[in-house]
């Protein structure tokens, strides 16, 4: 078993968090848009940040990580950013007069943090094989996301 090290205990921590947030931040991008297509994929999306920290927590408690029991400065400054993040989708909206392509903007912004996320605990030389295969996987899909995301502002 590879040796998990706080900087792994950092990276799980981190993404649990980013995807929970994403997870609210989807939800209320879905509320927020007018286009019943648009609010069906966006939710869609929700549950699926909430099934990739599900999936995070289930590969950490296989090291010997809690991640709903850690708590790094990192992570808490991931999650305040994150906040504010959800926070401008409201205020978006509410300025736009709901507008989709600002919501999808932020939305948007929102994948481009997750991914940053994503590549920094990548970076790490210390990740076990299984956690890198799990993170690798996710940032694609999330990759993915965002390139739909970008492709539907301009609709």
């Amino acid at each position: 078993m590879a040796t998990i090290t706080g900087e792994t205990t950092r990276a799980y921590n981190d993404l649990v968090e980013l995807n929970k947030t994403a997870a609210k931040g989807y939800q209320e991008a879905a509320e927020g848009v007018s286009s019943p297509d648009l609010k069906a994929k966006l939710s869609q999306f929700s549950q699926q940040r909430a099934q990739f920290a599900s999936e995070l927590s289930q590969s950490a408690r296989q090291f010997g990580i809690s991640p709903e029991d850690e708590s790094t400065v990192e992570g808490a400054l991931t999650d305040a950013a994150a906040a504010v993040h959800r926070g401008w989708i409201n205020i978006k909206s509410a300025i736009t007069g709901q507008d989709d392509s600002a919501i999808l903007g932020e939305c948007e912004t929102g994948d481009a943090t997750a991914l940053q996320g994503y590549e920094t605990a990548l970076k790490s030389n210390e990740l076990p094989a299984q956690a890198r295969s799990v993170i690798e996987k996710q940032h694609s899909e999330i990759l993915s996301t965002k390139n739909w995301i970008t492709g539907q502002k301009g609709r």
